[in-house]
């Protein structure tokens, strides 16, 4: 006989999904140990983009950027893998995100301006006709 699932509106089995959520986050700190250190065993220790460089003290300012964008990707070899400090890997991914969406797709483009539309009624024509004449037939 087959066990009932979860029906909607029936409570959430809080721990079951603590569970859940710890192995998920076990896992990925475990991948990314793995490659991290692989990356930092082949690459110097300098960020790829900027070129500073890291020691000891700051080595943890160092991350692994993959190419592709694809985290699963981890060849042995490291060609998937750059190391970037921290501001470099933010803007990768950000540089990403703009490509994706296709935000700021115009930028440094030179586009010629706009055309001004062209006035063909105004409001205020005539004014100060109405104004003198008003004031000159008091």
């Amino acid at each position: 006989m087959k066990k009932p699932g979860r029906r909607p509106g029936d409570g959430i089995d809080g721990g079951r999904l603590d569970a859940i959520v710890a192995r998920a986050h076990k896992e990925a700190d475990t991948r990314m140990r793995g490659y991290r250190e692989q990356s930092l065993r082949l690459h110097p220790h300098v960020c790829a983009r900027c070129g500073r460089a890291f020691d000891r003290s700051n080595l943890h300012e160092l991350t692994v950027h993959h190419k592709d964008h694809n985290h699963d990707n981890n060849a042995p070899d490291g060609s998937n893998w750059e190391n970037l400090c921290l501001y470099c890997h933010d803007w990768e991914h950000q540089k990403y995100s703009y490509a994706v969406t296709g935000a700021y797709a115009d930028f440094g483009l030179t586009t010629r301006p706009a055309a001004q539309a062209e006035v063909k009624h105004n409001p205020f024509a005539g004014l100060k006709d109405a104004l003198t004449k008003k004031g000159g037939g008091e």
